[in-house]
């Protein structure tokens, strides 16, 4: 027989049973003995006595039973299983074979993508292309395969409860070591699974862990070879020049040199909006060309030093009145605009009394004028998503939030010194952007409302082609209001300026619908409409501003010219734009009218069910993996970036957490960014092989689910994770859901960084990957950029 390594009183139970087990299940029980090793043919690892516990435990007495774990009283996490369906094998005989509570049916309408039986051919994957166009106009003819929303239903899970190591004995954790490393040498590293966490142990990682296992009946499977414990040869080398390979083509041999970034804007350098070089080649500054987007050639590898001093940020709601001076350690500002109350120093902290150049004795007093003066407007139902042009310190975005409404604030990186770095740092969406040459990186038609507080835009001049473009982001009736002293004053200038832009807006057919007066901020406002029809323009009695023509995409922003023309309104009652969303907060969930099942989704499905899938999928991955089985205190968490949104699904999903999320659907992907403002969440377009429009320390958070490994065919991954470095706060998360070869990648320029490596779990040909940032930075500085 099996000699127990211990003679207690458990061992010689385990004896007794073996006694007992079937020959066919005695070689599979010695293995769990030493460590775990299963039949050759299964391809899983499984701790030895997870293994112990499922096979004998009841008999035994070890832990608890299936039907105590069914009735909740195992304590466990979950992560959620996000394997692309097309490389999970079927499952189905192997569940025919497994015991009846070990089978879990199938809820197709919860997956995303469908399961291994339900594959399409390989020519049919190739004819199956979704019809939403990338932000150039182009079609991207995403295959189901390629779609990335990855993952089985809830009820598809595998619950595998294994032992902590705080329950087991100094002893019995060193015998149990010994009893793994003589198999775990022999294990095929590329279709291992594994969970790894970070020395820092936080409660809700310590519980009993459950490995997002969809395939338990794999694991039980009857072994057709009878070689016991011992590994063949074959095998054996087999393993080891795939090992050998896949370390190569990871990049676990590959070691990274970081150096700091020597540019003239030190601890706030952005990329694409600090390239001297580019812009002293400049031939006119006069549209702020030289606050426009120019990128470096190649991306920075390089990295952003920390200010001096710097501490974690102030957590929300606390952070909208007052940030650490020596995280933004600038006093320009305050000095510039103290007297209108947006900045104020006050020892080691930054003061925000919430005012601003139209509204100096608050921002919350000044938005409920608005709303008292258009009752339609109806903040946080009918209005949800706005856009406010050059926002300051955005503390009119900052206190939207409490009447439910979502901005989208901007402002250029200019003499007002760090604006917009300001506003991120007290939780308060912003990105540094500027009405010059170019389209805005939005779709057409998707603000409910666009709001100028004293902007310093000249819309007027140029045939109102900045105010035009405000034209092309406004939805189909909405509100434009504007703030500023033409509308109040009567100096010759302001009386000019207002003559002008009362014959413009008349022209585009915008409608005042309420001009009035902040008594207390003693201020003025107009309020326009733009109109939900082409029947104004078809009886304008000139042409001017033009219609634009009928081959201009409205939709396409990304380095587009900006041009002086009117899109047509769409005309239809199943086209987007053609009616108002759903009111907030019902518009979240429901499918936007124009999405139907004529259209084929992302993943493959009809529209509708692509959407719905989307949802339920990232509610499930958010709720048992995210927010309760990664260990992550979301009260710490304030700024989320997605940096592949889809359907905007995990941004809705994170709406019980005191966070915004900004969705980023990068120009490759699907265009389906106007379906997120549809649902009353925002984003933007973006090439992650260049730098992003913020400052340096802006998130807590960003998530990328299949995202790097689509990178990897068009730019090295290495200068994106410097900018993923470059945005992320330290002690900011990174996680990650991707291909195995890439999330090995990733997890190396992690650890060359000295991240923290909170989770990895891979499975077959996927994986997952949460880390965190520290606040390590290298001593060397790279030569002169």
């Amino acid at each position: 027989g099996i000699r127990p390594r211990r003679e207690d009183g458990r061992q010689a139970a385990l004896v007794a049973v073996l006694v007992d087990v079937h020959d066919d299940h005695r070689r599979r029980v010695r293995g769990a003995l030493h460590g775990g090793r299963l039949d050759d043919d299964v391809h899983h690892r499984l701790p030895g006595r997870a293994y112990f516990k499922q096979e004998v435990g009841a008999k035994v007495g070890f832990g608890e039973t299936d039907e105590a774990a069914k009735s909740g009283s195992v304590s466990s996490e979950k992560f959620e299983d996000t394997d692309n369906n097309d490389n999970v094998p079927d499952e189905s005989h192997s569940n025919r074979d497994a015991p009846e509570e070990e089978k879990f049916p199938e809820n197709t309408m919860e997956k995303p993508v469908e399961m291994a039986e339900e594959k399409e051919s390989p020519k049919e994957k190739e004819d199956s292309k979704d019809s939403f166009d990338d932000a150039n106009g182009k079609s991207e003819g995403q295959s189901a395969k390629e779609g990335g929303v990855t993952g089985q239903s809830g009820d598809e899970e595998e619950k595998i409860t294994t032992d902590n190591d705080v329950e087991k004995s100094d002893g019995e954790k060193k015998e149990d070591q010994e009893g793994k490393s003589e198999d775990d040498a022999t294990e095929q590293p590329q279709i291992e699974e594994k969970v790894e966490e970070s020395g820092e142990k936080e409660p809700a990682a310590k519980a009993n862990e459950v490995f997002p296992d969809g395939a338990q009946s794999e694991l039980l499977k009857e072994s057709n070879t009878e070689n016991g414990s011992f590994p063949t040869q074959a095998a054996e080398s087999k393993n080891e020049k795939e090992a050998q390979a896949a370390s190569k083509s990871s990049g676990d041999e590959i070691t990274y040199s970081w150096k700091l970034c020597n540019s003239s804007a030190v601890t706030d350098y952005i990329p694409c909006l600090d390239n001297e070089k580019a812009i002293k080649k400049l031939h006119s500054t006069k549209h702020y060309e030289h606050r426009e987007r120019h990128c470096p050639a190649e991306p920075p590898t390089c990295l952003v030093p920390l200010p001096e001093g710097y501490k974690r940020p102030i957590e929300w709601p606390k952070s909208r009145d007052k940030v650490w001076y020596s995280n933004v350690p600038h006093t320009k500002l305050a000095e510039y605009k103290g007297h209108q109350n947006w900045v104020k120093v006050s020892g080691d902290h930054l003061l925000f009394p919430g005012g601003g150049t139209q509204f100096k004795n608050g921002a919350l007093h000044y938005i409920d004028t608005i709303q008292q003066a258009l009752p339609d407007i109806a903040w946080g139902k009918r209005s949800r998503v706005i856009l406010d042009v050059g926002c300051g310190v955005a503390s009119f975005g900052g206190y939207m939030f409490d009447r439910d409404v979502l901005t989208m604030s901007f402002a250029p990186k200019d003499e007002h010194e760090a604006q917009v770095q300001f506003a991120l740092e007290r939780g308060i969406p912003a990105i540094s952007a500027v009405m010059g040459t170019k389209r805005l990186p939005y779709p057409s038609r998707v603000f409910d409302v666009i709001h100028c507080a004293r902007c310093r835009v000249p819309w007027h001049i140029e045939g109102g082609k900045l105010l035009l473009e405000l034209n092309r982001l406004l939805r189909p009736g909405g509100y434009f209001v504007w703030s500023a002293t033409p509308v109040y004053q009567k100096l010759p200038e302001d009386v000019e300026i207002w003559n002008a832009m009362s014959s413009l807006t008349k022209s585009m057919c915008w409608k005042m619908v309420k001009k009035t007066k902040d008594t207390l901020n003693q201020v003025g406002m107009a309020i326009y409409q733009k109109p939900m029809d082409n029947n104004c323009y078809e009886k304008r009695s000139e042409d001017s501003p033009p219609l634009c023509k009928e081959t201009d995409d409205a939709d396409a922003a990304w380095n587009v010219p900006l041009q002086a023309c009117i899109p047509k309104l769409p005309i239809g009652p199943s086209v987007r734009g053609s009616k108002w969303p759903e009111m907030w907060p019902q518009r979240l969930e429901k499918t936007p009218f124009w999405i139907d099942g004529s259209r084929v989704g992302v993943y493959g499905k009809p529209a509708n069910e692509d959407f719905e899938a989307d949802y339920a999928h990232w509610k499930r991955v958010v709720s048992k993996s995210y927010v309760n089985g990664m260990g992550i205190d979301w009260s710490k968490v304030r700024n989320v970036m997605d940096m592949r949104a889809v359907y905007g699904g995990f941004a809705a999903a994170l709406r019980d957490q005191k966070v915004w999320v900004m969705n980023i659907v990068p120009i490759d992907s699907a265009d389906t960014l106007p379906i997120v403002y549809e649902r009353g969440l925002f984003g933007m377009y973006h090439d992650w092989c260049e730098s992003f429009s913020t400052y340096p320390r802006t998130y807590d958070l960003l998530h990328a689910d299949h995202l790097f490994s689509k990178l990897k065919k068009r730019c090295k991954l290495l200068g994106v994770f410097a900018e993923v470095d470059r945005i992320l706060r330290p002690e900011g998360k990174l996680i990650v859901r991707d291909d195995a070869e890439t999330i090995s990648e990733l997890e190396s320029m992690a650890k060359s960084l000295q991240w923290e490596v909170r989770m990895t779990y891979a499975k077959g040909k996927e994986g997952l990957l949460c880390v965190q940032k520290t606040t390590w930075r290298p001593k060397e500085i790279e030569a002169s950029m």
